[in-house]
Formats: C-alpha cells, sequence, structure tokens
C-alpha cells in the first residue's frame, strides 16, 4: 500500500503543473531559470521575462528551446503592459501560475549611509515590481477564477539583519503584500503563496550594486566572503521546493534550514532574534 502511494506521489508530481502556463519574472539567471527549466521538465508552458537577453537566451537552450522569452523590465509599467499584451495574446484563455521572482542586491552599509537614489532604486524593482506585474495580472486571474500568485520575498522577510535595511524594507513589504493578497483572494479559486529563501546558490550577490561611498574592493570581497559561507543550496532544489508548495497550495514556502531556523527564532525570540543572528554572522 506504501509503495502504491509513494508512486501515485510521484506520478503526482511529475503531472500536477503539466500543461499549465507558468509566467517567470526575472527568468534569466538564479532561482528564476531553475525554475523556467524545472516547469518545462514538468510538462508546463513557459514563459520568462529579464532585462538580460544573452541570459534569457541561455535559459531557452537549457531548457531544450521550450520557453517563451520576452524583454521584461518590472520597474517600467510601460514595459509590464508590453509584456503582458505579448503573454495574454499567446494565451488568451489560459489559467496563469504568475511567478514574480525578479529581484536585485544592494551593498550600502547601514541606512543612515544609504543614498536614498539607491534605496529607491530596489523598491522599484523588488517591491514595486511584484505590485506593479500583480496589478496588470490579476484582471486575469479573477475573469477566469483560476490560477496562482507567487511571490518572491526571503528569510530577510520576516527577519532584520544589520546593513540590509532596503533589502529587508522590500522582502517585508513584499510578504505583507502577499498576506493581504491571500485574504482578498480565500473565496476564490485563485491560489496565493509568498516564497521565503534562505541562502541559495544564485548571482544575486555578485549582482550587487555598491553605492558609491563605499569601499569597492573592501566590500567585494566581503560579499564574496558571504556568497561562499552562505549561499549553499542548489537553486535547482529551491525551484522543487516552490513547485511543490504551489501544488500544495501552501501560503507559505519557506526554503532552507536556514529559513526555518530564522523563522523559529523570530517567533520564540521576537525581541531578541537580532541579537542571536548577528553573533552568528560574526563567527563566520
Amino acid at each position: 500500500m506504501n509503495a502504491w502511494f509513494t508512486l501515485l506521489m510521484k506520478i503526482y508530481k511529475m503531472t500536477a503543473i503539466k500543461n499549465k502556463v507558468c509566467v517567470i519574472t526575472g527568468g534569466g539567471s538564479g532561482i528564476g531559470r531553475a525554475l523556467a527549466i524545472e516547469c518545462v521538465q514538468r510538462g508546463a508552458k513557459v514563459v520568462i521575462g529579464d532585462i538580460v537577453p544573452e541570459e534569457m537566451e541561455e535559459t531557452v537552450k537549457l531548457a531544450g528551446g521550450q520557453v517563451i522569452h520576452h524583454f521584461l523590465d518590472v520597474s517600467v509599467p510601460s514595459s509590464i503592459a508590453e509584456f503582458y499584451q505579448k503573454v495574454i495574446l499567446e494565451f488568451p484563455d489560459s489559467p496563469l501560475i504568475l511567478i514574480n521572482n525578479a529581484g536585485v542586491n544592494l551593498a550600502s552599509g547601514n541606512f543612515a549611509e544609504t543614498p536614498l537614489d539607491d534605496f529607491e532604486w530596489l523598491i522599484n524593482i523588488n517591491l514595486w515590481g511584484v505590485i506593479k506585474m500583480t496589478h496588470k495580472f490579476l484582471p486575469h486571474l479573477q475573469k477566469l477564477n483560476a490560477g496562482h500568485i507567487v511571490n518572491i520575498s526571503s528569510m530577510l522577510g520576516y527577519a532584520a539583519m544589520l546593513r540590509s535595511s532596503a533589502y529587508c524594507t522590500s522582502k517585508f513589504a513584499v510578504k505583507g503584500f502577499t498576506d493581504c493578497l491571500k485574504v482578498e483572494l480565500m473565496k476564490t479559486n485563485i491560489g496565493v503563496s509568498s516564497v521565503h529563501p534562505g541562502g541559495i546558490r544564485t548571482n544575486i550577490i555578485r549582482k550587487s550594486k555598491l553605492s558609491d561611498h563605499l569601499d569597492k574592493e573592501q566590500t567585494w570581497q566581503l560579499l564574496n566572503k558571504i556568497e561562499k559561507k552562505s549561499l549553499i543550496m542548489p537553486a535547482k532544489q529551491a525551484a522543487e521546493i516552490i513547485i511543490a508548495g504551489i501544488e500544495k497550495n501552501k501560503s507559505r514556502i519557506l526554503i532552507g534550514k536556514d529559513a526555518k531556523l530564522i523563522d523559529w527564532l523570530v517567533r520564540i525570540f521576537p525581541d531578541t532574534y537580532f541579537k542571536v543572528i548577528e553573533n552568528v554572522l560574526k563567527k563566520l
């Protein structure tokens, strides 16, 4: 009986998103690329958007040519509108799985040192990009009363850390926005999930924007150390966990032992967890 159940579950996982249309922002690299490849392998139709054409083309190649790709800058409303029109023209009557994955990182020091222009740059992508993409695509999902919205937050969307004020602000806000969507859409057939990855092996740190006041060489040395110590889980494994969460209609998807541990720390020690985290980071 257990063997049959295990077999049925394996078949389910391979077919649950088959023929679904997955729309993935930031699909040119990292988790977005891994999601695109994994969705294709499970029989889904995939559309990706990104600002780097060469990286999107590499994703298409790695996915065996089975990915539609369009330029998309989630910080620009006209780019979102153009991307939306292309997706709907291709799939006018299809429920969509919208995965708002596009995101950036900023190295700027503490908040008092952070130029507001840099803070705004990050918010426009990490937060407003999620909000504007959702605002554009949601009427289509509501019209069909079907689909799923997946917003990629972070473990830094429920736990604050030093020197990460812009990033934490954006990811906390993505979680709050997603929770509001869950409440508003809970009586519909539209699923809503927030995703909270821990340290995933992507190039987000290598692509970090550095504020002008920082010592570039020293900052890159620190970022390289952080990347080696903390970005552990392969993006493919993260993608598999996200897809499993979508299939189970989970409202909150934690990825990695670090994300689960920090979630536990925040719940048990809400007033002092950041001190524990900082002590651990100093040792690393």
